[in-house]
């Protein structure tokens, strides 16, 4: 029905949406799960800036006891290879049911500076090693890691270059709990995000069908996206019929959060995308001022789901284009994951048909 257009850690992660519903329980007194016996006394999570101020400007950082000590060893300068910068974080448990640690870095995802987390124990044994994190879009992002921490005492941040491209850490004790789902609905690893943001996107291979809905990737991999029509990320896609009304979601990086990507449908300009943003006390929101005279403007530094409605009276039986622009004021951004929906009638639609007045 669909042509798709041609448009791409060892520890994994992913965040989980909230989802309300109505619950059935079980007869009074009868507990459907158990709580965790740690739930009422949970560790405090911890914020750590790892931005390398001058001492004029810095200040001593509260963390929590759990959190023994942070250093920094800078790269030693060498013409010959580029040299590492290290953060080390020591850490203790703060008890027996601390045994997975969610650790998120906030970096600056420059091709040449992806940093990776080295765990390891205290003999100086390395115990794991993430991989590289980021894809590599020159933006502002953040990435989330589990580290089993059973043995571990301490964490790296290793980094080429001068570390500069480090900003943060945020870190919080995990639980684990009986997770039930549809048996229908798609299989994702679950780990739950402190400051509400969604799970992540993840657009399928192939075209598939729901109900008389077609859900059909258009690009997988991270497309860089600029303010106007020569940096946009285009996309073309043929269509067999006319839908009743299509729905556009994608996620994009580090975006302004008063000026969602433009859309572009057929060359009609359908406005802003609506972003799906976590809370605001999530640290990855950064100001943005010119002078302390104007209003300040906040960018999302990290991947954010957009999402639009593509009107049907703007779609067509054979080939269609959509063009995704960097909102206003955004010099730079990118966008992944993207793919349309395309809601058509089938044996089982629910429509009302109201008379003319």
């Amino acid at each position: 029905m669909l042509l798709r257009c041609a448009a791409l850690i060892v520890l994994s992660l992913v965040a989980l949406s909230s989802i309300q519903a109505q619950v059935a329980l079980p007869p009074r007194g009868q507990l459907l799960l158990k709580p965790s016996q740690s739930a009422e006394a949970a560790p405090e999570s911890a914020w750590l800036d790892l931005r390398q101020n001058d001492a004029a400007h810095s200040r001593v950082q509260a963390a929590p006891a759990w959190v023994e000590a942070i250093s920094f060893d800078p790269a030693k300068s060498s013409p010959e290879k580029t040299e590492q910068s290290v953060f080390r974080i020591r850490l203790s448990r703060p008890n027996e049911d601390c045994q997975l640690l969610l650790f998120r870095l906030y970096f600056d995802d420059l091709p040449n500076e992806q940093p990776e987390l080295v765990a390891w124990d205290e003999s100086g044994t390395q115990v794991l090693r993430s991989g590289s994190l980021g894809q590599k879009t020159g933006l502002p992002t953040s990435s989330t890691t589990v580290v089993p921490m059973i043995g571990v005492t301490a964490v790296d941040i290793e980094v080429p270059g001068d570390g500069r491209s480090i900003r943060g850490a945020y870190l919080d004790w995990m639980k684990s709990s009986q997770v039930m789902r549809p048996m229908h609905a798609e299989e994702e690893k679950l780990t739950g995000d402190t400051f509400g943001g969604p799970a992540a996107l993840k657009s399928a291979e192939e075209d598939k069908e729901v109900f008389g809905t077609v859900t059909a990737p258009l690009a997988a991999e991270a497309i860089p996206i600029g303010p106007n029509m020569q940096n946009g990320g285009a996309f073309q896609f043929g269509l067999e019929a006319q839908p009743l009304i299509a729905l556009l979601t994608f996620e994009v990086a580090s975006p302004q959060i008063e000026a969602p990507p433009e859309i572009y449908v057929n060359g009609e300009d359908i406005g802003p995308a609506s972003l799906v943003l976590p809370d605001l006390a999530d640290p990855g929101y950064r100001g943005l001022s010119l002078s302390l005279l104007e209003t300040m403007k906040f960018q999302y530094t990290g991947w954010v789901r957009a999402q639009k409605i593509v009107p049907a009276s703007l779609l067509k039986a054979g080939t269609n284009d959509v063009i995704i622009l960097a909102g206003a004021g955004t010099s730079a951004s990118a966008i992944r994951e993207t793919q349309i929906q395309l809601k058509y009638l089938w044996d089982k639609s629910d429509y009302l048909l109201e008379p003319l007045k």
